[in-house]
């Protein structure tokens, strides 16, 4: 493992910061020499204010010199997907629609990061406006796997998952709508954390799909996950849909809780189209649970097979209506020849939007059509019930499930050009979000190309503290997550 100040996990930088071995502007500064060595090959960012974040960092110094510290957070530099709002910095959701606009507010985990100390580090690439599993959807540039330069990182948060691999963040933001957290993680060898829908805001978060969407964080460990998970949980009164729940003390809960669990294995996810290599990866870590004691038992999924279907269906319908705010009038992308207010519609959306993105809406505004809607999205959400009860039927025999989190290793850039061979990536992260539950992807081994593979731990709602614990009964046994790329 490196020793390099920018491949260290929070909780080592926590006691280095604190006992005085290192300054956060010292910290910040090894982030920000690093990007720049870097990030002309991987292109993880957007755009980033070094100067902003020395600032930051300076002020977390004078904090810790007057005996202030706000916590384990506190001098971190963070980077926060460009979808997620920060006050004064670009907010472009690598579109055109938005490439000017500029946050006039935080979002709510801004706002929690900032309370905690955290360093908030640059606007990282994803694919435009979160549609995609490759971030070859951005707008602006297609973010290189730092493994491999020719493979993509995953999506949408592939800039996410990709800079805290390359070591151009301690750890990152990232949303998730059907496992765009949970795919880069996997492909890009960090942990990534998709929490129970409502646990953590999505004020501030530009919408794709809203009854879908979930923020999460990027981290080098589960512990570290544990740590962020901890600074932007719970309940806010600006989201509709945040749930009040007791937020428990999720670091401690990793050494409280010691099993062991009683882990499902559902059948659905171990079939036709998931690459041997991942298999095996996946297989060695159920033999290490049960060598821990645990209960491993066969369960059964069988909506599975519709996810995809009607994951499609449900995002689309959302996006087609949360996209329409975007006409070319109040703000983002305006036509400069438009004749009249229907030609500035179209205009504005033909120019601002990218080929993925309408391909969507116009999917959206189908199945939300009079005539269809009842053929195809209240159909959908009906299924949507069956794979949510699916899940809840088999916690009652278990505490968590076990899947690969991607059924291959990342792929090389333009080898998906199909739509419905992308979409299929996600296969195994979307029943997770269609239920609501909490996922997390953590690395358990690499291909004979040297690609990164990761599993999938699935949990029951809000018992975010239970997988977590049964992540880092592995994560804390194993190296994997510690290994870095040749850049």
């Amino acid at each position: 493992m490196s020793t390099e100040l920018f491949n260290q996990t929070i909780a080592q930088l926590a006691d280095e910061l604190a006992s005085g071995k290192i300054t956060s502007v010292e910290l910040t500064q090894a982030v920000i020499a690093r990007t720049q060595a870097v990030d002309e090959r991987v292109k993880a960012f957007n755009s980033f204010d070094a100067a902003d974040a020395l600032a930051q960092a300076a002020a977390s110094d004078a904090r810790r010199t007057a005996g202030q510290a706000l916590g384990p957070l506190d001098g971190i530099p963070i980077g926060i997907k460009d979808v997620i709002a920060v006050t004064g910095q670009p907010l472009t959701a690598s579109s055109k629609m938005l490439a000017n606009f500029v946050s006039p507010y935080d979002a709510t985990v801004t706002q929690k990061l900032k309370k905690a100390g955290a360093v908030i580090w640059g606007r990282l690439n994803l694919d435009e406006f979160a549609m995609g599993s490759s971030t070859e959807n951005s707008a602006f540039h297609t973010t290189r796997n730092p493994y491999n330069l020719d493979c993509v990182p995953g999506g949408s948060s592939g800039g996410s998952a990709a800079a805290l691999a390359a070591g151009e963040a301690i750890a990152t933001l990232g949303s998730d709508t059907g496992g765009s957290i949970r795919q880069p993680a996997a492909l890009c060898n960090v942990v990534g954390l998709k929490p129970t829908y409502g646990l953590v805001s999505r004020f501030g978060l530009i919408a794709f799909a809203s009854s879908l969407d979930q923020i999460g964080p990027f981290n080098r460990t589960v512990e570290d996950a544990a740590i962020t998970l901890q600074a932007i949980a719970g309940y806010d009164e600006n989201d509709s849909t945040s749930v009040k729940v007791e937020i428990p003390d999720y670091r401690a809960a990793l050494k409280e809780k010691k099993g062991p669990w009683r882990i499902g294995i559902p059948k659905e996810y171990f079939g036709e189209g998931l690459d041997p290599e991942v298999a095996a990866a996946v297989e060695k870590a159920i033999e290490f649970y049960k060598s821990l004691g645990c209960e491993i038992k066969p369960v059964s999924l069988p909506h599975t097979e519709y996810g995809v279907g009607v994951y499609y269906i449900i995002a689309t319908a959302e996006c087609s209506s949360n996209l329409s705010r975007y006409d070319g009038i109040r703000y983002g992308h305006r036509s400069a020849d438009a004749k009249d207010i229907v030609d500035l519609y179209y205009k504005s959306r033909a120019e601002g939007f990218g080929p993925e993105v309408k391909r969507r809406i116009i999917l959206g505004t189908y199945v939300l059509s009079s005539g269809y809607y009842d053929a195809y999205y209240l159909r959908a959400q009906k299924v949507r019930t069956l794979i949510r009860q699916d899940f809840l039927n088999a916690y009652n025999e278990v505490d968590a499930i076990i899947t690969p989190t991607t059924p291959t290793p990342a792929f090389k850039r333009g080898a998906k050009a199909d739509p419905l061979a992308m979409y299929l990536c996600d296969v195994y992260t979307i029943g997770v979000n269609l239920a609501g539950l909490p996922g997390i992807s953590v690395p358990c081994g690499f291909s004979s190309s040297g690609l990164p593979i990761g599993m999938q731990l699935i949990g029951q709602p809000f018992k975010e503290a239970d997988l977590l614990a049964i992540a880092h009964a592995y994560d804390s046994k194993h190296d994997w997550s510690r290994k870095t790329p040749n850049l």
